[in-house]
């Protein structure tokens, strides 16, 4: 067959990270931004706040104590009146008496606590207009929305998601129920597109297919996706057709496998006509890993958004080396490996906050979970 040997993990996920271009983008209204990424940066329209107002509820006041009570409106000297936290400071008042530190008594207010602070937010405070509050290349969060709000802004140019179409294989596979010896649980079909979504990618259909060869060639020739990923079917067995489908269909193999335990068979190949082809190994864990370590700079790739670097970090001496290999072990919060690491198992992966890749020699990389 076509593929070569298994690249070094860095090596593979740098590969990933450059095989996909942007696509188009789209404009959406705020409340259907959150989670896509950014493809035109976020200017304040206006100053941020665009008008001073009271940090605090209590009394607009202008000038020291006393001060006589007055309606609503501008303010001279010895004035005071009420103001509610965001209200619009009233011409000629200078600052703010919190309501704990003062009462009214008749058309007096009586300051009962001395206070320094002004509890005015004046304009521009956050920020003034035209200033750059989110990168192009930004993943939205909430936050990030809320502040594009803040900014007087209604919708937002974002990245069109990946479409991604899945394919699970495996005369084995039994989606529901207590599966009889020899064969297993599905795994995937409930958790590959929901993870992708996480990522940022567009759910395009799904196909489930046996061990056969033209069913497979089939599945992946008509996918109608910018990117397939195939759970199983990636080793060298004879049910094994995954990369024969892919050498079937003239396929270039951008990662022919992954030096790393467990997710070695995972691979990444490009079809003739653009379409790349993700295919995750079939044991559980080894296909979440692979999918963790490659399928998020993808959906990246597709969309623009910047790729943090990973947080290095000593190899803690709870983790396991491997002597040839880069061991891809889940971790808890404080790095050590928890058990259950074996490439069938998901009992270890549940319970992890993150992923630590080992290689032979040095430091370690933290891999975040999507759902963390």
């Amino acid at each position: 067959m076509s593929h070569e040997g298994r690249l070094p993990w860095a090596e593979a996920r740098d590969r990933a990270c450059h095989a996909a271009t942007t696509l188009g983008t789209e404009t959406v209204p705020l409340d259907g931004a959150v989670g896509r990424v950014l493809r035109r940066e976020i200017l304040a329209a206006v100053d941020i706040p665009h008008y001073a107002s009271a940090a605090m509820d209590g009394w607009a006041v202008a000038g020291p104590a006393p001060w006589t009570l007055r309606e609503p409106g501008p303010l001279v000297a010895g004035d005071a009146t009420p103001i509610v936290t965001g209200g619009l400071l009233p011409v000629g008042a200078d600052a703010v008496v919190r309501s704990e530190n003062a009462h009214p008594d008749g058309d007096r207010l009586v300051l009962d606590a001395p206070d320094t602070r002004g509890h005015v937010r004046p304009p521009a405070e956050e920020a003034r207009a035209g200033e750059m509050l989110v990168a192009a290349g930004t993943r939205l969060s909430p936050a990030h929305v809320a502040l594009a709000a803040a900014s007087t802004l209604d919708r937002l140019e974002v990245a069109l998601a990946p479409r991604v179409a899945t394919v699970f294989t495996g005369d084995e596979v039994v989606l529901a129920g207590i599966p009889a010896p020899g064969r297993v649980r599905d795994s995937f079909g409930a958790t590959i597109p929901a993870i992708l979504g996480m990522l940022g990618a567009s759910p395009a259909g799904s196909a489930r297919i046996g061990d056969d060869r033209a069913a497979t060639v089939a599945a992946l020739d008509g996918a109608d996706a910018d990117l397939v990923v195939t759970t199983g079917g990636t080793g060298g067995s004879s049910a094994d057709h995954v990369r024969r489908a892919l050498d079937d269909l003239g396929a270039f193999y951008l990662v022919p496998g992954l030096d790393a335990r467990p997710g070695g068979p995972t691979l990444l190949a490009r079809l003739p006509d653009g379409r790349l082809v993700l295919g995750l190994a079939g044991n559980p864990l080894a296909a979440m890993l692979g999918l963790l370590s490659l399928g998020d700079v993808l959906v990246a790739g597709y969309t623009g958004r910047d790729v943090a670097p990973l947080v290095t970090v000593p190899v803690p001496e709870s983790v396991r080396r491997h002597p040839d290999a880069t061991r891809l072990v889940p971790v808890r919060a404080g790095l050590d490996e928890v058990g259950w690491t074996g490439a069938a198992m998901m009992r270890g992966l549940a319970a992890a906050t993150g992923i630590l890749v080992v290689p032979p020699q040095g430091d370690a990389q933290v891999l975040p979970l999507p759902w963390g």
